[in-house]
């Protein structure tokens, strides 16, 4: 094998930050839709342990509410 096959490990981060910035910038719509849904499934994530803690109502309590 010749040494030209071999990246070095500081020459392959820098290939794969570019990969990743030039992804970002191209694609800002995917990255935003990720944090996006990040933050969704966090907030009922929490919404259901604030549920569980709590004191349960009826569902003709909850519709008279309504």
């Amino acid at each position: 094998m010749h040494m030209e096959a071999f990246v070095n490990e500081d020459r392959l981060k820098e290939l794969i930050k570019s990969a990743v910035l030039e992804v970002l910038e191209e694609r800002s719509d995917f990255l935003r839709d990720i944090i996006e849904e990040a933050f969704e499934d966090f907030s009922l994530a929490r919404a259901i342990e604030e549920g569980d803690s709590t004191e349960t109502i009826s569902r003709d309590e909850v519709f008279s509410l309504l």
